[in-house]
C-alpha cells in the first residue's frame, strides 16, 4: 500500500537526520545559547509551509524563539480579463524586498535568524541571509541541499541558501521532495521536508533548552493551554522571558 511505502520512507529519511545532522545541531544551540545569554533575540523567517507555525507558541516549545511575518497582498477588485505576456511575481522573486523586511523587523547584531526554505534558490531566502549576516546575526538555514544542488539560483550571486549561511541544518529531502510513487499519476506524491523540518526544529529547541540548563539558566518554556496550572506557568514564563530574553 502507498501508505506503508510511506511510512518506510518518511522513517528513512528521519534516521538520515539523526546520523547526519547532529553536529550541525549542537552547533546552532551553542550560537542560540550564546546570542540569548548575551541579550540577544532568536527569529525564524521561513517561506515554506512549516516552521512559522509548527516552532512558535507550541506546547513544550521556547517562548524566545519569534517570527518574523510577512504579509504582501495586493487587492484590486476589477472584473477578470486575460492579460497577455502578464507573469506573476511573488515577494520570495522581488530584488531587494529582503532588506526591506530585515529593516522592518527586531533585528540586531548578536541575534540568530532561522531562514527556512527548502529549494534555497529564490531570491528571497538568500537575500535575507546575506542581509542578515552584514548585519552581524547568526544565521541558520533549513533546507534540502541535495534538492538545491538540483536548482539554478535565482540570486544575482548565484548562491543557494545552504551556500551563504553560518550554519546549514539540513532536512535531507531528496530532490523534487517526494517519497511515494503514484504510477496512475506519473508522479511521486507525499513530501518529507514538512515533518523533516519539524524534526530538526524540535532537536534543535531540545538542544538550546539543555545547553541554558548546563549554563544556569532557566529557559522559559510554554505549557499546554489544556494542562492543570498553565495559567500561571505561562504567565510567570512570559514574565521571565520580557525580562531576561529566555
Amino acid at each position: 500500500m502507498m501508505m506503508d511505502t510511506y511510512f518506510e520512507k518518511m522513517k528513512e529519511t528521519l534516521c538520515v537526520i539523526e546520523k547526519t545532522q547532529r553536529e550541525g545541531i549542537l552547533k546552532a544551540a551553542k550560537a542560540v545559547a550564546d546570542s540569548l545569554e548575551n541579550n540577544g533575540m532568536w527569529h525564524v523567517l521561513d517561506t515554506g509551509h512549516m516552521l512559522m507555525h509548527e516552532a512558535v507558541g507550541r506546547t513544550g516549545g521556547m517562548m524566545a524563539l519569534k517570527p518574523i511575518l510577512v504579509t504582501c497582498e495586493v487587492s484590486n477588485p476589477t472584473r477578470q480579463r486575460a492579460i497577455p505576456g502578464k507573469n506573476i511575481m511573488y515577494y520570495t522573486q522581488v530584488p531587494g524586498f529582503a532588506k526591506f523586511v530585515l529593516n522592518r523587523a527586531n533585528l540586531q547584531a548578536g541575534d540568530v535568524l532561522i531562514v527556512g526554505s527548502v529549494s534555497g534558490y529564490e531570491v528571497f531566502p538568500v537575500d535575507a541571509a546575506l542581509i542578515a549576516k552584514d548585519m552581524g546575526v547568526t544565521t541558520i538555514a533549513f533546507t534540502s541541499i541535495a534538492y538545491s544542488r538540483e536548482l539554478t539560483s535565482r540570486h544575482p550571486s548565484g548562491k543557494k541558501l545552504y551556500e551563504v549561511c553560518d550554519i546549514v541544518l539540513d532536512n535531507c529531502a531528496k530532490a523534487g521532495d517526494t517519497l511515494v510513487p503514484c504510477p496512475e499519476l506519473g508522479i511521486e506524491v507525499c513530501p518529507s521536508s514538512g515533518i523533516g523540518a519539524s524534526y530538526l526544529m524540535w532537536a534543535l529547541q531540545a538542544s538550546v533548552i539543555e545547553e541554558l540548563l548546563a549554563r544556569g539558566k532557566t529557559p522559559s518554556v510554554y505549557l499546554s493551554n489544556h494542562a492543570p496550572g498553565a495559567t500561571e506557568h505561562n504567565r510567570q514564563a512570559r514574565e521571565r522571558y520580557a525580562q531576561l530574553g529566555y
